[in-house]
């Protein structure tokens, strides 16, 4: 009886070890997760804030124990919004830390470059500041989305210009690289669907404030819109630079990933006439549970920042990140966490948003707002008449 015991101790004990072979980042009192995201340079808001809101989350997850008896670590590494760091950042979080899973990337062009790496290495990631289509199709069990797609905020934006402004002259004004192009196809698709296509086209180079060139391009057009893809800094010189060029009447947009705060922080008061598609709910006035959550959280754990949509993105993310973990139970491994997360359905979380996934769909969110910058703040657009 004794040598059998002692067998199956020993055979017990090989079990386990494998399971946590099986499952790298995974230990009895950890999980560790990774990301790569902008820290500093001209984007650097993005990537501070995506990290705040992640962590205010986490933070408070671990405060209160853990996730089954696990409290979760972040490696975060900076990529300055180039896609070479990027991939480098994510083999080394993969290979080297060997991290459980990804969370909250920053960027087309970066997730983009990375993404042959976490998918070979079949590690899911949970949630993309962006909405490229080349991260959503063909569909990928390891990426797991929380926000809606470009084409949707596209879609959002081309409609309310062509039926409730009745405006036919409509520019592009995009940065040269993989997001812009996303975007700037978003556009010509949703114009396509009216008869339309863009009057001009105008682009800068990533991480730079070149925008000049891109102005002269489409200014003689004399546009009724333009639809601007970009992040806060050059967008805002453009806008600016615009209207001191006579395009005083004309609206401009541009979709959630500019950095809204940031945004409205650099234009201004030259922010009239300026439009933000969301594809998270506005936190102004708010009454959804997790806005409240959101904000005594930030307060508590980030008092110097303001509540923003970017970081409230980041808290979304690590929300369905630590949802995954719960569900997936105390045997946790990469399969049984996409598992989990598949598993999670319209009002199961008690946000007041419409979380919603299944084995072929990993969209998560999918709803657009539409926002307009008044005093310095971000507000649900309610009459658009103001903009004719």
């Amino acid at each position: 009886m004794r040598i059998v015991s002692f067998l199956t101790l020993a055979v017990s004990f090989c079990f386990a070890s494998v399971v946590f072979a099986a499952s790298p980042g995974i230990s009895e009192k950890e999980i560790l997760i990774g990301t790569s995201q902008v820290l500093d340079g001209p984007a650097s808001f993005l990537g501070i804030q995506t990290n705040h809101g992640m962590n205010a989350l986490i933070s408070s997850v671990n405060d209160k124990g853990g996730i089954n008896g696990r409290k979760i670590r972040v490696i975060a590494y900076n990529d300055k919004y180039e896609p070479v760091p990027c991939a480098m950042n994510t083999k080394k979080l993969i290979e080297t830390d060997k991290v459980f899973a990804l969370t909250s990337y920053i960027g087309t062009p970066t997730s983009v470059k990375s993404q042959p790496i976490w998918t070979a290495a079949k590690v899911p990631v949970v949630g993309f500041f962006t909405g490229a289509s080349a991260l959503r199709n063909p569909f990928n069990r390891y990426n797991i989305h929380i926000r809606g797609s470009y084409e949707q905020e596209a879609a959002a934006i081309v409609d309310v210009f062509v039926n409730k402004l009745n405006f036919r002259k409509i520019a592009v004004f995009y940065q040269n690289d993989s997001f812009g192009e996303a975007v700037k196809k978003a556009a010509e698709t949703a114009m396509a669907k009216h008869g339309m296509a863009p009057v001009a086209y105008g682009n800068y180079q990533r991480n730079t404030l070149n925008t000049a060139e891109g102005l002269k391009a489409i200014a003689g057009s004399n546009p009724d819109a333009v639809i601007m893809v970009g992040t806060y800094a050059p967008l805002a010189k453009f806008v600016k630079e615009a209207k001191a060029a006579g395009m005083a009447k004309t609206v401009f947009h541009t979709v959630s990933f500019v950095g809204p705060e940031a945004f409205a922080k650099e234009l201004g008061d030259k922010s009239e006439r300026c439009v933000i598609t969301q594809v998270v709910p506005p936190y102004e006035g708010s009454s959804l549970p997790i806005i409240a959550e959101y904000k005594d959280n930030l307060k508590k754990y980030y008092p110097d920042d303001a509540p923003n949509f970017v970081s409230l993105e980041g808290y979304l993310n690590a929300k369905i990140l630590a949802e995954g973990i719960k569900r997936a139970g105390k045997n946790l491994s990469r399969e049984s966490f996409i598992d989990a997360i598949e598993s999670i359905k319209h009002g199961q979380l008690g946000t007041g948003l419409s979380f919603s996934y299944g084995p072929s769909d990993h969209e998560g969110i999918g709803k657009i707002y539409l926002t307009e910058i008044s005093g310095g703040k971000l507000f649900e657009v309610n009459d658009w008449a103001k903009f004719r």
